[in-house]
């Protein structure tokens, strides 16, 4: 399997011969958020970003996008909405299948299980173990009222 950093230079190529201005833009605007990471982590004395630190960092990138989407919508621009929607587009080709919610619930209660998790005090444990086996394949946002629910909150 080839790295993500591979796939992001070999699909700039890709669309540069294509002549895709927003796709290149988008895999630039990428490539350029992961070498600030990289920067950033190199002043901090770490090794280089992790594939699952990219993959967070793809997340935070279309979060903001989904916040800007909103904005927009909101205040009668469509046109940015657009832009951005074709950012969020290029950028969730990157990271992996998005679960559904039932395999999100199914998910939750073999974490559930698996921690020994009994109330809302264990919550962290279940997350915890939810992040390192799901990452990227959920959104931790809409996850985390799920499992209160479930573990009784």
């Amino acid at each position: 399997m080839t790295s993500l950093r591979e796939r992001f230079t070999a699909d700039l190529k890709e669309a540069m011969k294509a002549g895709e201005k927003g796709k290149v833009s988008t895999i630039r605007l990428i490539t350029s958020a992961l070498k600030d990471k990289d920067i950033e982590a190199r002043g901090l004395g770490k090794p280089e970003t992790t594939p699952d630190e990219i993959l967070a960092l793809l997340q935070k990138m279309v979060k903001q996008r989904q916040e800007s989407i909103a904005i927009y919508d909101a205040n009668g621009r469509p046109e940015l909405a657009e832009g951005e929607r074709a950012e969020v587009a290029v950028i969730e080709t990157y990271l992996p299948k998005q679960m559904s919610e039932t395999e999100v619930r199914a998910a939750i209660e073999a974490a559930i299980s698996e921690t020994g998790a009994g109330s809302v005090k264990d919550m962290g444990k279940v997350i915890g173990s939810l992040r390192a086996a799901y990452a990227g394949q959920m959104d931790f946002g809409k996850v985390s009222p799920l499992v209160k629910g479930m573990l009784g909150g």
